[in-house]
Order: C-alpha cells, then structure tokens, then sequence
C-alpha cells in the first residue's frame, strides 16, 4: 500500500483489475449478448462465455478481497479500542495491520503485554499468534 499524501484531489481509490478490466468485461458482455441476438455466431457465443467465466471469476476474487480489507480495518479499530480501553493509551502506531490482526487473539490478560514485546521484538505476525497463551477465537473471520 503507497504512503502516498492523501486529499481530495487523490482520494479516491480505484482497483484497475475491478474496475476497469471486470467492468468492461461486463459491457463486452451486454453489447456481444445484444449483437448475439441478432447475428447467433457459435464463435461469439463461445467469446462470451469465456469473457462471462473471467469477469465471474473477477468478481468472485474482488468481493472476497473487499471484504477481507473492510474487516481488517473493523479489527483495527477494534483493537485500538481494547487498547485504549485496558491502558488509557493509544495503540502504537508503528504496529503493523498484520500485526494488529494477529494481536487480535491475545487474551485481554495478555494482550498490552503481547503487543509490547510485539513492538520491542518485530514479532511476525504468526510469532505473535504462537506466544499467545489464553486464545480468544474470531469466529466472525470472513
């Protein structure tokens, strides 16, 4: 992710492979089906299936990815306010989101200090998860 400035003139986001490359695969799709109707070619019929399977395919991926990044900022947010709510503090910010995301299952007990020795060691994300003792579950993962 870019640490590019970010204001109004470059704040929206757009994903090149979603929004250009599904999006037009779905225009090629409407317009070859309308010309399909009228023309009925088995070799514009076979295009269409395979530009039809890509952009499912396309979309499939992207809504899974979407997700996974709206959730990883939930957990962020989430973990920033245990923090906060356990120290009085606010979450390190030189932690990463793997990290944060990782640090999610430290039990409350555990957790100011997990995140510190986090902070202190570079722990990997799957360290972090290994030194957890008390696990708390995310059984809301997507």
């Amino acid at each position: 992710m870019s640490k590019v400035k970010q204001e109004y003139s470059n704040h929206r986001h757009l994903v090149p492979s979603f929004h250009f490359l599904t999006l037009g695969a779905l225009v090629v799709l409407l317009i070859g089906s309308v010309v399909y109707l009228f023309v009925a070619s088995p070799w514009l019929l076979a295009l269409l299936i395979i530009v039809m399977t890509l952009a499912i395919t396309s979309i499939g991926l992207h809504a899974r990815s979407f997700a996974i990044r709206a959730q990883d900022r939930a957990i962020r947010a989430e973990e920033n306010l245990r923090y906060f709510i356990l120290t009085g503090q606010r979450l390190n910010q030189s932690l990463s989101l793997p990290q944060i995301i990782a640090l999610r299952f430290a039990s409350d007990e555990e957790f100011v200090a997990l995140t510190a020795r986090a902070l202190e060691q570079n722990m990997k994300p799957d360290e972090i998860k290994r030194a957890v003792k008390n696990w708390r579950p995310d059984y809301h993962r997507v």
